[in-house]
């Protein structure tokens, strides 16, 4: 594998972790737990993992080496975050600390490998090769939802045959609500097999009271927010566009909403803001609006808007259609046989409620069928497909029109639509991301050496220095709430959406105006830094330390 400068510098880093994690690791065990909503439902779809206690991580003397080795499966699950490497590699030492003796295997491309028998050893000469790498392609990733009885049989097989003892599944909330319901199937049939689960997603929405924030997110809004402000720079340079910027997220605006506290562009929407508030469509546009025509006033006809991707969703009217189709869609194979866009256009048209009908028919044709195209594994509308800057662009268009032809605006507008995903999934690991993984996989493997099952690792006290981060675990069941996926209510770990009531939206809502300001507020964080003094290379988000400052 050729090789930059960097990665090679990069190899040789060796992540920080807390005290605990240092030696000999004792568990302790705290309170019973329960479900954060629908305890009764929960309760009895989980007879086996429902309220287990909480589990704190403590230096301990002597050493955790097992006399019996063990062998141990890694899943890879979902879109892919900066760090999963590390928590393979922290996983992998943590066991071999444990006992040298002790083996790891990935399965292949995500939750398939398990089902269809394809895995590699992972050796030390390959988890050498992607230590602090970004990206999945030690094993590769995928989204196969691990719900059927056959594919949890073929899993037991599989282990069997390679003497594995637990399973590690990386992966967001859906990839964990799936790790939570193996450990409840392999406990019922008591066939020996635990799993455990790392949070991992760039969308920031898999975190509680225990997890303070998933991995990946802390890199990805740094290599979006360097390229909010080189754009920002440019367009203070230019001065002549107006960026429209979509930010990756599905249905949080977590990333948004970081992004806009690292760069402080004019405006930066927030689709729970936007739901609170009852919002619709023509009132977002009008909020952007306002900001162009004050802006232009001063003679400044250029700026950005941050736009978080599932804003659609959560405008009430569009919510309520995009719901209707979802329960539409669900396993309709009427729909999927028919041909042509007009065809499946008026096949919607006739099935929806009226108000939604009209909501739909009103929508540009590319829109409307972004909102009808496949849902991904879990039931949900692909976001990611809805180009909703785009939308926004001309809707502001014909907007500023109107007011130019009425004599209140003479500025000039000319816009650029951008989508920032993809650019941060896999970026090298900074330095935050690099030692909470590593931390998370040395976590799981004492969670396995101590035969626990259900559990989601967890590394938290996280704005403090690596040394004082506080290690664990928290039983998957305790996250879980009861929601609608293709048209039934299914278990699955509950969403944590951008708090109206938490700190970093609070200080957007009191800087957001001056942002706006002809006076420009635009601040440029540059790349990510791997090298230097902590204050510039080891911080986390904004938005961790808004979230801790008052705790």
């Amino acid at each position: 594998m050729q090789k930059s400068p960097l990665q090679i510098a990069r190899q040789c880093y060796q992540p920080k972790m807390p005290v605990a994690l240092q030696g000999a690791v004792r568990l302790v065990e705290g309170e019973k737990t329960q479900s954060v909503a629908d305890q009764e439902e929960i309760a009895k779809l989980f007879p086996n993992t429902y309220g287990l206690p909480l589990i704190t991580m403590e230096p301990t003397t002597g050493n955790n080496h097992c006399a019996e080795p063990f062998n141990v499966g890694v899943i890879l699950s979902g879109g892919q975050a900066p760090g999963g490497h590390n928590v393979i590699s922290g996983l992998y030492d943590g066991l071999k600390a444990i006992n040298p003796e002790n083996k790891l295997y990935g399965f292949l491309g995500g939750p398939s490998g398990l089902i269809d028998g394809k895995y590699q050893e992972l050796t030390g000469e390959i988890i050498d090769e992607y230590r602090n790498t970004g990206g999945f392609d030690i094993i590769g990733s995928g989204r196969t939802k691990l719900e059927e009885t056959w594919q949890f049989d073929n899993g037991i097989e599989i282990c069997n045959q390679l003497g594995i003892k637990a399973i590690v599944i990386i992966g967001g909330d859906d990839s964990n609500t799936n790790a939570c319901v193996l450990a409840e199937y392999y406990l019922q049939k008591q066939c020996g097999i635990q799993v455990i689960g790392c949070p991992k997603t760039i969308d920031g929405d898999l975190k509680n009271d225990m997890i303070e924030t998933s991995f990946g997110f802390d890199t990805a809004c740094k290599v979006y927010s360097e390229l909010i402000g080189n754009i920002q720079r440019d367009a203070n340079s230019a001065k002549k566009y107006w960026h429209f910027i979509r930010l990756m997220g599905r249905s949080a605006s977590h990333i948004a909403l970081e992004c806009a506290l690292q760069a402080q562009p004019n405006v930066c929407l927030i689709s729970e803001e936007v739901e609170a508030n009852n919002m619709t469509l023509n009132e977002v546009v009008e909020q952007i609006v306002e900001v162009i025509v004050a802006r232009a006033n001063a003679g400044l006809n250029f700026g950005t808007i941050l736009i978080p991707e599932g804003l659609i969703e959560f405008i009430p009217a569009m919510r309520v259609l995009i719901q209707e189709l979802n329960d539409m869609l669900a396993e309709n194979e009427e729909f999927a046989a028919l041909e042509g866009d007009d065809a499946k256009r008026e096949y919607v048209k006739s099935k929806l409620t009226p108000a939604s009908c009209d909501l739909y028919r009103s929508l540009p044709k590319g829109i409307a069928k972004q909102l009808t195209l496949d849902r991904d594994p879990h039931g949900n509308v692909m976001v990611s497909q809805i180009e909703t800057e785009k939308l926004l662009i001309e809707m502001v268009q014909k907007r500023l029109a109107q007011l130019k032809a009425a004599g209140t605006y003479k500025g000039k507008f000319a816009a650029l639509n951008h989508f920032f995903g993809y650019e941060g999934r896999c970026a090298m690991p900074s330095n935050f991301d690099a030692d909470y993984c590593y931390s998370l996989g040395n976590t799981a493997a004492h969670l396995i050496a101590a035969g626990k099952t259900g559990y989601m690792a967890l590394v938290k006290n996280l704005t403090n220095p690596a040394a004082e981060w506080v290690a664990g675990g928290v039983p998957v069941t305790m996250m879980m709430n009861m929601e609608r996926r293709h048209g039934k209510m299914k278990p699955v770990i509950q969403k944590a959406l951008v708090d109206l009531n938490g700190e970093p939206f609070k200080y957007l809502a009191a800087h957001r105006a001056d942002w706006a300001d002809p006076q420009l507020s635009y601040i440029y964080p540059g790349p990510i830094q791997y090298y230097g003094p902590a204050e510039v290379c080891d911080q986390p988000t904004r938005t961790l330390m808004l979230e801790q400052s008052g705790k």
